[in-house]
């Protein structure tokens, strides 16, 4: 027992650290080394470890794949006036057509509730975890939460007076027929999806017709 409180002492640092310099770099790098310090933060935290689990090493044989989604669209319009958008959590469900509704409960935590076939839905509880404001946003879910996900966007200020916003999804559906629903929430390609969506919001806040 001993070792193995040290062993997660010794992973919640140097996830922390992961963390911490993946969050301060822009780019791919930065996404990279976040997600890893969030995911050894994580197993630190809890005693679980999501990325063996859904490998099937431990845990329930049938967990669900997790889903990864990213994408970026340059929006003709200031870093800042996009990222007030964005923070404004409620706005969300504008933007990601799979989301339902988001409701802000305090400064960083929200009610999430996503769509899933035949009317149904799924709803977790998520937080902040890293607000700069007019540069990025990420956020995880709450211990116990439905659907085990996490999210950032960078709004990137660009020469021309544009910025270039970039999102990175990833969840982990639980196992079992609701896992199926919610693998479903982003259709046959995830990826896409969320392009489209990007996109749809990129014409809607250029063209003024913000919610």
């Amino acid at each position: 027992m001993a070792g193995m409180d040290q062993g997660r002492m010794i992973s919640g640092a140097a996830g922390g650290a992961l963390l911490l310099m993946g969050l301060r770099k822009r780019g791919l790098l930065g996404l990279g080394m976040a997600a890893v310090g969030g995911y050894l933060a994580y197993r630190a935290a809890t005693g679980n470890d999501p990325v063996m689990a859904a490998a099937g090493l431990s845990g329930s044989a049938a967990a669900a794949k997790p889903i990864f989604v990213e994408h970026s669209v340059v929006i003709d319009r200031p870093a800042q006036q996009v990222y007030d958008y964005w923070r404004k959590l409620e706005n969300l469900p504008h933007v990601m057509s799979h989301l339902e509704s988001v409701t802000e409960l305090d400064e960083k935590r929200s009610r999430w509730v996503a769509k899933a076939p035949l009317g149904t839905h799924v709803e977790w509880e998520a937080e902040i975890v890293n607000d700069k404001p007019g540069q990025r946003i990420g956020w995880h879910s709450l211990p116990g939460a439905t659907v085990d996900n996490a999210g950032s966007v960078q709004f990137e200020e660009l020469p021309g007076g544009g910025t270039r916003v970039h999102v990175a999804l990833s969840y982990r559906p639980p196992a079992g027929p609701l896992g199926a629903a919610v693998a479903k929430l982003f259709g046959e390609e995830p990826s896409q999806q969320i392009a489209e969506d990007l996109q749809k919001f990129k014409a809607a806040f250029e063209g003024g017709s913000k919610n």
